[in-house]
């Protein structure tokens, strides 16, 4: 396993393992950001999870080390990405012992695993995706799910839809709360907002087959982990500040006696 270099600060987009899925700077973010949404969710080791667009392993590198074995379940078309994270972030010994399944597809043929499973997850995957593509993959997902399943997925809600026909990236683009209702009841679905921190700012929705609410409790307890949103830009605050107080001087002096009575 190659330690990644977290100093590297490529941009957005280019290929690099981190930088096509997003910022490097806020890699590790973005996977907390999701595990712990999962687990309020009420995911446990023992539930089976399917990463839809799990690049990299951002969010896959924490899932699979808590996930028992042959649990977590991956879809991704660029499958240099996952074979760098794989490399770089988790290594082959726990890709032996955990077992993850991958599928390397860009039509978001869940199917094709032939699992039904507990909990679905498609990070900022429809925040670059069409109208049709959307589509497909709620119809892919609705066969997948067991009647408690829950399938979280954010996008950039906007006044306005997309229209194009394409996937998008890495710009993002916007869609209707109204809009990811309609396409859910297409797909058979229901769906309903959920108040969870999004670094990138988007919505959350969970999607879920009807009458088989999510978790009532669940959903509670992160509508009271929602002011997160304001401890998160106080915390940037904080760190900007304890960033320039490390870079005075007289801070350094001060580190640096501190190392050499540690070592007495």
């Amino acid at each position: 396993m190659t330690t990644p270099d977290v100093g590297e600060h490529v941009s957005p987009g280019a290929r690099h393992y981190r930088a096509w899925i997003g910022a490097t700077q806020t890699y590790d973010i973005f996977s907390h950001m999701q595990f712990s949404l999962m687990t309020l969710l009420g995911m446990r080791q023992e539930h089976t999870l399917l990463d839809i667009g799990c690049g990299s392993l951002r969010a896959g590198k924490l899932f699979i080390v808590y996930l028992l074995p042959e649990r977590y379940f991956g879809i991704e078309p660029e499958q240099w990405l996952v074979e760098d994270g794989i490399e770089r972030e988790i290594g082959r010994e726990l890709v032996a012992m955990k077992k993850p399944r991958f599928l390397f597809e860009s039509d978001f043929s869940c199917t094709k695993f032939g699992e039904k499973f507990d909990f679905v997850i498609a990070q900022s995957i429809f925040s670059h995706a069409s109208v049709a593509q959307i589509r497909r993959c709620l119809s892919e997902v609705s066969k997948c799910l067991k009647a408690e399943s829950i399938f979280a997925a954010s996008f950039v809600e906007g006044d306005a839809d997309y229209d194009g026909d394409a996937w998008v990236y890495p710009d993002t683009i916007r869609y209707r709360a109204s809009t990811m209702e309609r396409l859910a009841a297409e797909a058979g679905l229901a769906c309903r907002r959920v108040e969870w921190f999004h670094i990138g700012g988007q919505a959350w929705f969970l999607f879920h087959l009807p009458g088989a609410a999510p978790n009532v409790e669940s959903l509670a307890t992160l509508n009271q982990i929602a002011p997160l949103r304001v401890e998160m830009t106080h915390y940037k605050m904080r760190s900007d500040r304890l960033e320039r107080i490390e870079k005075n001087p007289l801070f350094r002096i001060a580190a640096r006696v501190k190392r050499l009575l540690r070592r007495r």
